[in-house]
Parts: structure tokens; C-alpha cells; sequence
């Protein structure tokens, strides 16, 4: 695969309506730990969980399951080892990415294309999507809801208190609002010695 190229994928988060989507495009070298990073800082994770890629390559019969292995008897493959364009070959390929196995946040990723770089872009790239995900910690799609339906009823017992709790993760969250310009994707090399050296 030429290094010129460039993937470009939809995240969706399963369970979840209305939609909560990102399209990205991430250079075609990345590993499934670069995709990760990209995938967190797109949708607005904080990375403070595992995570899991589980997808089949052509004429595999099990689902590889690509994360960060904990220990020997670990299934999971770790990430940074292995090329996105060793799985994804053809578009329309998907794959399942799970963040957070306590709250179990579950994404489609879907592979939309290969494109050339365009000279005047930095990659990865943002280049559209919907509403704000989840906060953190919130209890998977059951808590999120009702998080929600709270943010939702200034009247409810346990409105400011959701809200203050709120503004410790992030400032003025707004469910509906998703800004593309305002994504920032860190350096996943630097990520991944940060997680190494246990910082994050």
C-alpha cells in the first residue's frame, strides 16, 4: 500500500439514537493503535479505558480480536504492532470497535475508501460528523439516557448535581453539538508511551 494513501472510515456508536457519527481519514501506514487514538480523539473519548478491535481478515474464519493485551492468555493482539491496510482491504468492510468494557461502548467502523493525500492536509482529519458522545463513566447507553432525560428537566432532583458533575469532565456540554474544527488529534506514538509508562 502506498504511503500516499489515506483511509477514510465512518464511526458510528451502536444503540444510540439519534446518531452519533464521525468520518475520519487516517494515513494507511497507522496501525490499529494509531486508528484507536484517532477514533478517540474524534468522537471525544478521553482514553482512560481498554479498548478492542474485533474484525475477520478474507477467508478467516474467527474474528481477530485487536486491543491491548493484559497478560499472556490474552486473546486480544496488541495494536501496535499491526497495519490497519493488513485488514482493511476492500471497502465496505466493517469491523466492531468496543471502548470502556464496563460501560461497553460499541462502534461500527465502516470502510468508506482509499484516497491519495491531498498536499495541502494534515492527517488524520475530521471531516464531518454528528452530536457530542457520551460523557465518560456515564453507565453505557442505559445511563446515558437517563443522564439525558436529567440534563433535560431542570426541575429534577438530581439536575444540578448531574451538571456539576458534568463541568469536571467538560465545559458546557451540549449533547446536540459537534464541531469538526475543534477536534484535536494527539501524536499516537506519544500516546502509546504514555500508556506504556502507565501516565494515562
Amino acid at each position: 500500500m502506498s504511503s500516499q494513501n489515506v483511509f477514510q472510515f465512518k464511526i458510528t456508536l451502536k444503540d444510540i439514537e439519534p446518531l452519533i457519527w464521525r468520518r475520519i481519514q487516517v494515513p494507511s501506514k497507522y496501525s490499529f493503535w494509531d486508528l484507536h487514538v484517532a477514533i478517540q480523539d474524534s468522537m471525544g473519548w478521553l482514553d482512560y479505558h481498554l479498548h478492542v478491535f474485533r474484525m475477520k481478515r478474507k477467508h478467516a474464519h474467527k474474528k481477530a480480536m485487536i486491543g491491548i493485551p493484559m497478560d499472556a492468555d490474552d486473546p486480544a493482539l496488541p495494536g501496535w504492532d499491526i497495519r490497519i491496510d493488513m485488514y482493511f482491504i476492500e471497502p465496505g468492510q466493517t469491523a466492531e470497535y468496543e471502548y470502556d468494557f464496563g460501560d461497553c461502548w460499541q462502534h461500527e467502523i465502516l470502510f468508506e475508501g482509499i484516497l491519495l493525500k491531498e498536499k495541502d492536509k494534515d492527517y488524520p482529519l475530521c471531516l464531518e460528523g454528528e452530536r457530542a458522545c457520551p460523557p465518560e463513566d456515564c453507565g453505557g447507553t442505559l445511563g446515558y439516557d437517563e443522564l439525558l432525560d436529567i440534563l433535560n428537566d431542570p426541575e429534577h432532583e438530581e439536575h444540578d448535581r448531574m451538571k456539576e458533575w458534568l463541568s469536571g469532565w467538560y465545559e458546557g456540554y451540549d449533547p446536540e453539538k459537534f464541531d469538526k474544527d475543534k477536534v484535536e488529534f494527539d501524536n499516537p506514538k506519544k500516546r502509546l508511551r504514555n500508556m506504556m509508562s502507565g501516565s494515562i
